[in-house]
């Protein structure tokens, strides 16, 4: 990775998903998450203040030593253990198996692979885990996806390969997961071209 990726995209992520209008979308993606959990895109932590009580453990998964670093106060404050346990969501360093259930946000869009990023994660849930998911992408309405199309290349260029047309729901299903409790939304707080998002659940085979 280049001084660009390594050391300024961080700081924009944790800028741009650290809004205080995106603390509803985590509160509400980390419900229900419980046991051992795997985290891929964990970032800066900020999904730490959100985790429920029924989780036992976190295992992050974050490619970027910054990113890591910027995490370091809210996992210290987080009653939950969280370690760093992976670099690279393509390629999760855990036996088959191992977790309960799995969290995911406005990371699929930046996975150059994801649809073996997915396939590691189903092989990592136990059987009935559960994927919780917040994800920007594809919008509904042709009109916003032409706009989307046209600002992909600029997007992957500025925010680290991060795309705004991946079609999550089909991704999800395409890999086996049962999609549960799927939301589809526009956020009120950003252009539609960048705010179409995917809440949900979904279900290891």
């Amino acid at each position: 990775m280049g001084i660009y990726t390594d050391r300024v995209v961080p700081r924009i992520v944790e800028k741009a998903c650290g809004m205080r209008f995106n603390e509803p979308f985590r509160e509400r993606v980390c419900t229900g998450l419980h046991g051992r959990v795997v985290e891929i895109g964990f970032g800066s932590g900020l999904n730490a203040p959100f985790y429920p009580e029924q989780v036992e453990k976190v295992s992050a998964v974050e490619p970027a030593d910054l990113g890591w670093k910027l995490a370091s106060h809210r996992v210290a404050a987080s009653k939950v253990p969280i370690e760093r346990a992976g670099l690279d969501g393509q390629s999760l360093p855990f036996p088959d198996n191992s977790f309960d259930s799995a969290l995911s946000t406005w990371t699929m869009c930046t996975i150059p692979d994801v649809a073996i990023a997915l396939s590691e994660l189903r092989r990592v849930l136990n059987p009935g885990g559960t994927l919780h998911f917040i994800e920007h992408g594809l919008a509904p309405d042709h009109g916003v996806q032409v706009w989307q199309n046209r600002l992909n290349p600029l997007q992957k260029t500025f925010c680290g390969g991060c795309n705004l047309n991946r079609d999550i729901p089909a991704l999800l299903a395409t890999a086996g997961f049962e999609l549960r409790d799927l939301d589809a939304f526009y956020s009120e707080d950003v252009p539609r071209a960048f705010g179409a998002q995917t809440l949900g659940v979904a279900v290891a085979p």
